[in-house]
């Protein structure tokens, strides 16, 4: 239990500690206060999570009614109901904590994209995360997990680049979705288990 709360302590410090601290001068060699070639691009990165978090799902789940195929229709849900507990959690930190975004708190910091809520966590990562987390484990293969991750790292990058979002917002957002995605996975396969073992 001890260790658990030393981590917990190590993970939410940047949060409450000063501006003098890592958080803000990984961000300040990130964020350019100059309009850069690479602003719409993680722009475009950066707004395709809203969309991607609801369309993959739809996607699988489509498929798995053209096909009549279950596993399709569960990995789905599955991924749906983690994207909505990492929205849960995200919204509760971000409300219960109420970070100012860097922005706000920094001048220096280039706001290049919207940004309105709490700072922390990164919502964008977290559901990133949880997309990318939940079909790595549903279908474990490299072709499937390497562009679901670099995907989803991009996500997190870009929301530094634009300046809407501290480094531990990015790293806590990807640690949420992530965790979300993987409780989600494991009580489904209890509840897998529970079926089959009664059949």
């Amino acid at each position: 239990m001890g260790k658990r709360l030393v981590l917990l302590a190590l993970i939410f410090l940047p949060v409450f500690l000063p501006a003098q601290n890592p958080d803000i001068r990984i961000l300040r060699s990130i964020n350019s206060p100059q309009t850069l070639r690479s602003d719409k691009f993680f722009g475009l990165v950066s707004n395709s999570d809203a969309w991607l978090i609801f369309t993959i799902p739809a996607g699988i789940g489509t498929a798995g009614l053209i096909k009549h195929d279950d596993r399709l229709i569960r990995n789905a849900c599955v991924t749906l109901a983690a994207a909505t507990l990492d929205f849960g959690i995200t919204t509760a930190l971000k409300y219960s904590i109420n970070r100012d975004r860097p922005f706000i708190t920094y001048p220096d910091i280039k706001k290049k994209s919207d940004g309105g809520s709490p700072s922390f966590p990164s919502g964008h990562t977290s559901g990133a995360f949880s997309v990318a987390t939940s079909l790595s484990l549903a279908y474990p293969r490299w072709y499937i997990v390497a562009p679901a991750y670099t995907w989803a790292g991009t996500v997190g990058y870009s929301r530094m680049h634009l300046g809407v979002h501290y480094p531990s917002d990015v790293f806590i957002g990807a640690l949420v979705g992530s965790g979300s995605a993987y409780l989600t996975y494991r009580i489904n396969q209890k509840l897998l288990n529970s079926k089959n073992q009664k059949h």
